[in-house]
């Protein structure tokens, strides 16, 4: 068992909730596609200065956690670094709603 499958397991939390998590907290919002059109129009010089200043910050990812993502860090197999960010974000939202205290990366890899 690998240090993910036991903190999971000591927790008690399924890895299909962990998977519902992370596609509500990766889901591009309104927000996150303004950004995006934001970056597209200072690239092109069309921006102006609010859109130059939202083109400064920074959207999710838009990217979940993936079953295979989560089957490989189950399995102790190596990942990426942002698919390990991506778990930790999905794993403190779980824990969020179960009030409880965060968890680090280092307690999950």
């Amino acid at each position: 068992m690998t240090k993910l499958a036991d903190f999971l397991s000591t927790k008690k939390i399924d890895h299909r909730r962990l998977l519902a998590a992370s596609h509500q907290i990766e889901a591009l919002s309104p927000s996150d596609r303004a950004i995006r059109f934001a970056k597209i129009r200072t690239k092109k010089n069309e921006a102006s200065d609010a859109q130059k200043e939202l083109a400064k910050s920074k959207g999710t990812s838009g990217k979940p956690v993936t079953t295979p993502l989560l089957n490989r860090a189950l399995e102790g197999k190596a990942i990426p670094s942002a698919g390990k960010t991506r778990i930790l974000r999905a794993v403190n939202r779980v824990l969020e709603q179960k009030k409880q205290s965060a968890a680090q990366l280092k307690d999950l890899f």
